[in-house]
């Protein structure tokens, strides 16, 4: 199965997963606990066990919170490249559900990336993916409309409808929980927007 953030795809990460598992603290975190609060220094890099966790960023203007990420099982968690230098974070990371992870500081990352140059390489790689995806959302966000942003969100992440609500799926798309519902029905029996 494709992880559901393609900036992992392609890069060798066993050695950090493999640090979070036997160096980290495991530690629980109920749904709608703060694993990074927007506005406090970032600390936190860790390895998703089982749950899933949501990146928030507050609208001042709407009042609203809109996921902007998510992690899942099996993926890291983190504001990153903000936990490495324990800047501010610039977004809330909450549990969706009852979450487990590995977690580790930031710092320890940031230090391991300078042991030699495969890790730097490494930490490099990881920086120019996490831009990638980052990039190629805000571009589609442009060259795709609402539809054909849930199909290649479905293309990429098929069991996704069963893992997130249609409130959360709307929220990442940057669209109302009714258009996704109409565009879910339109799939589902090919009825028209009339």
């Amino acid at each position: 199965m494709r992880p559901f953030n393609s900036y992992t795809e392609g890069l060798d990460l066993e050695f950090l997963k493999d640090y979070c598992t036997t160096k980290g603290e495991l530690r629980k975190f109920s749904k709608g606990d703060y694993f990074e609060s927007e506005g406090d220094c970032s600390k936190w890099i860790a390895f998703v066990k089982s749950g899933y966790f949501k990146y928030l960023v507050d609208n001042k203007v709407s009042g609203k919170q809109y996921i902007t990420g998510i992690a899942f099982e099996n993926e890291f968690v983190a504001d990153y490249p903000n936990c490495l230098y324990h800047r501010k974070s610039q977004v809330s990371i909450v549990a969706g559900i009852d979450s487990e992870v590995y977690l580790i500081k930031g710092e320890t990352l940031r230090n391991m990336y300078e042991q030699d140059t495969m890790t730097l390489r490494i930490g490099k790689d990881l920086g120019e993916k996490l831009f990638t995806q980052t990039y190629t959302r805000f571009l589609d966000n442009y060259r795709l409309d609402p539809r054909g942003r849930y199909e290649k969100l479905l293309c990429r992440c098929p069991h996704i409808v069963q893992r997130l609500s249609l409130k959360e799926i709307a929220s990442f798309l940057n669209v109302t929980p009714k258009t996704i519902s109409l565009i879910r029905k339109e799939i589902t029996f090919g009825c028209s927007k009339s």
